[in-house]
C-alpha cells in the first residue's frame, strides 16, 4: 500500500479569474476505493489531470503509484479500427488474456473486440474501455463519470464490477454507484477539502449533521454578538453620563459631594469603559468563532417552474405505435402503449437502442412538421394546431422525411406547448448573451437560474465551449425552466449534473408538479419523482 500525498497545491488555468486549488493538502492511500465529490466545475476532472501530470501547478503531488484514466482518448483513426488492433496503443504492455478476464467479469463478449469501435453501444464501448484499463497491475486508476448514457442493466453491471475493485477514483454523480463502490470519499466543499471513511450516504448523514450543528452555533454567536452589543452600548452611555459629572455641580441638590468626588467618578468611569472594552474583545471572539461557520453549506436556491394547464386532460397518447427505420429489418420499438395525463412524470426506461430517444424524436418532428420548429435546440417552446392532432389511422402507415415509418397512432393535444431538454450538449457555442438572444431569453433571467444551479458568475464571461460538461447541461435545463410549458421533456438530463444539483431540481418538480416525459437512468431520481414509467422490451 502507498501514499498519495498533495501538499500546498495551488492550481488556476491561464487567463482564468480564479484559482481552481489554492493551497490544499491532504493524503490519501492507493487501496482505496474513492469517490470524488463536488460541484460542477469545483475541479474534479482537473485534479484527475494535475495528477497525470498534464499541467503545471504550485505545490506538490508525491507518490510512488502510476496512474491511468477512465475514459481513454479513442482518435478518429482507432474509432474506425476494432479494439483489439489498438489496446496496446491505449495501455503499453496490456496483456490480451487479462483484458478478456476483464471482459468476462463485465458480461461481455469478447467478440465485442473485434468489431469496428464506432459500431460499439455506449455501454459497449465503456466494457472494453474499462477492461483495458483494469488489465494492468500496480497502478491507481482514475475513473472519471462511467455511467454517464448507460442503460440501468449497463449500470449494474459496472456498479457490481467496480464493487469487486480496490485502488481507484471515482468521479460520478450517481448516488446509487457511489453507495455501493466506494469506502472513502474524497469531497470538495465550498471552501475545504476533506476525506471521510464511508459511501456517499454515510457522508451525507455526517454532512448533514455538521452542517445543522453549524447552523445552531451560528445562530447562538449570533446571538450572544446581539446581547453583548446591548450591554456595551448600555455600559458606554452609563460611562459617559458618569463622566459629564465630574466637572460643576449644584451644593444646595448635591450637598454631600465635595470636590475630591471628582477622582472618585473618574475612577467609577475608568472602571466602566474598561468592561466596555473586554465586551467589544468578546464581540471580537464571537464573531470570529462564528467566522467560518457556513463556509461549507450547501443551501440550494429555491428554484421555480411556470408549468401551463392545458384545457384537455390527456396531453399525449401512444397506442400500438410502433417506429422502424426504413432500412431495417425489425422495428425499433412496436406495440407500444401510454398516455400523458396532466401533472403526470412519466418516465421512459430501458437499454440503450431501445427506441426512447427515437420516440422522444417522433414527438417533435410531429410538432416541427406543424410549426416548423427546428430539432435540436436546448429548448423549444411550441403549439401544434387542431390539425396537428392525430398520428392516423392505425391500421395505416406514415413514412417521415428521416426515412423512419411509423404504425399506430400518436395523438397529441392541440396548441400544446413543449420545452425540450436535449441530451447533446456539442452545439453549444459562443457566450451566455448570444445564447440568450439567440433563444429569445431574458439574459438577467438566465444569469440568475444559472447563479441558483450555483454556476459562478465568473463563468459568464467564459465561452460556453469551456464549461465543463455539467455547466453546459446547467445552461439547457436554465433555458428549459425559463419557457412556460404544458410538457417538459427531457432527454437525460442529469448526465454530469452534481449531486446537490440533482436534489435541488427534484425539489423543485416535487413542489410544482410539471407535466413530464423523461429519460434518465439515475435510480434515485426516478424513483423520488416518477409517477409513472414506460419498460421498453
Amino acid at each position: 500500500m502507498a501514499q498519495i500525498n498533495v501538499s500546498n497545491l495551488t492550481f488556476y488555468y491561464d487567463g482564468s479569474f480564479d484559482n481552481i486549488f489554492e493551497k490544499v493538502s491532504f493524503s490519501i492511500d492507493s487501496n482505496w476505493k474513492l469517490g470524488f465529490i463536488g460541484r460542477n466545475g469545483k475541479g474534479k476532472t482537473t485534479f484527475l489531470n494535475l495528477l497525470l501530470g498534464k499541467y503545471e501547478y504550485e505545490g506538490a503531488i508525491t507518490t510512488s503509484v502510476t496512474f491511468d484514466y477512465f475514459p481513454y482518448q479513442i482518435s478518429s483513426t482507432q474509432a474506425e479500427a476494432c479494439a483489439v488492433d489498438f489496446y496496446e496503443e491505449l495501455k503499453p504492455g496490456c496483456e490480451f488474456w487479462r483484458v478478456l478476464c476483464e471482459l468476462d467479469k463485465l458480461n461481455a463478449d469478447a467478440e465485442i473486440l473485434y468489431r469496428p469501435f464506432t459500431t460499439l453501444s455506449h455501454g459497449e464501448r465503456t466494457k472494453v474501455m474499462l477492461a483495458i484499463l483494469f488489465s494492468g497491475e500496480n497502478e491507481f486508476l482514475l475513473i472519471d463519470e462511467p455511467t454517464n448514457h448507460l442503460d440501468q442493466n449497463s449500470r449494474e453491471i459496472v456498479k457490481q464490477y467496480l464493487s469487486g475493485k480496490q485502488g481507484f477514483i471515482l468521479v460520478s454523480h450517481d448516488r446509487d454507484l457511489l453507495d455501493a463502490c466506494i469506502d472513502h470519499v474524497l469531497v470538495l466543499n465550498r471552501s475545504t477539502i476533506e476525506v471521510q471513511t464511508g459511501n456517499f450516504s454515510c457522508w451525507w448523514e455526517n454532512k448533514s449533521r455538521k452542517d445543522a450543528f453549524a447552523e445552531a452555533e451560528n445562530e447562538k454567536h449570533k446571538k450572544e454578538i446581539v446581547k453583548l452589543q446591548k450591554a456595551s452600548d448600555r455600559l458606554g452611555r452609563w460611562a459617559e453620563k458618569n463622566e459629564s459629572t465630574k466637572i460643576g455641580f449644584d451644593p444646595i441638590k448635591e450637598h454631600d459631594r465635595f470636590l475630591n468626588t471628582r477622582s472618585y467618578i473618574g475612577a467609577k468611569t475608568k472602571k466602566m469603559q474598561s468592561r466596555v472594552k473586554q465586551m467589544e474583545q468578546r464581540i471580537e471572539r464571537e464573531i470570529e468563532e462564528k467566522e467560518g461557520l457556513l463556509q461549507d453549506i450547501e443551501n440550494p436556491a429555491v428554484l421555480k417552474l411556470n408549468p401551463l394547464e392545458h384545457y384537455k386532460e390527456t396531453l399525449l397518447t401512444v397506442k400500438d405505435y410502433s417506429i422502424r427505420y426504413e432500412d431495417a429489418q425489425a422495428p425499433v420499438f412496436e406495440n407500444l402503449e401510454f398516455a400523458i395525463k396532466q401533472g403526470d412524470r412519466l418516465f421512459l426506461n430501458g437499454k440503450n437502442g431501445c427506441g426512447k430517444s427515437s420516440l422522444i424524436k417522433a414527438i417533435l418532428c410531429r410538432l416541427s412538421e406543424n410549426e416548423g420548429i427546428t430539432m435540436g435546440r436546448s429548448n423549444v417552446g411550441s403549439t401544434v394546431p387542431e390539425s396537428g392532432v392525430s398520428g392516423g389511422n392505425p391500421s395505416e402507415s406514415r413514412e417521415t422525411q428521416n426515412s423512419v415509418i411509423e404504425t399506430g397512432t400518436l395523438t397529441i393535444a392541440p396548441n400544446l406547448v413543449v420545452s425540450y431538454i436535449n441530451q447533446d450538449t456539442s452545439y453549444l457555442r459562443g457566450n451566455i448573451k448570444d445564447f440568450c438572444k439567440e433563444k429569445g431569453l431574458d439574459e438577467s433571467l438566465f444569469c440568475a437560474i444559472l447563479r441558483q444551479l450555483d454556476m459562478e458568475r465568473v463563468q459568464f464571461a467564459k465561452n460556453m465551449e469551456d464549461f465543463s460538461e455539467g455547466q453546459k447541461k446547467k445552461v439547457l435545463i436554465a433555458a428549459s425552466l425559463m419557457t412556460p410549458a404544458h410538457l417538459y421533456i427531457w432527454d437525460e438530463p442529469l448526465n454530469y449534473i452534481d449531486v446537490f444539483s440533482r436534489m435541488q431540481i427534484e425539489q423543485l418538480i416535487l413542489t410544482y408538479h410539471p407535466t413530464m416525459l423523461i429519460v434518465e437512468h439515475d435510480v434515485r431520481f426516478r424513483e423520488a419523482i416518477a409517477t409513472e414509467t414506460v419498460e421498453f422490451a
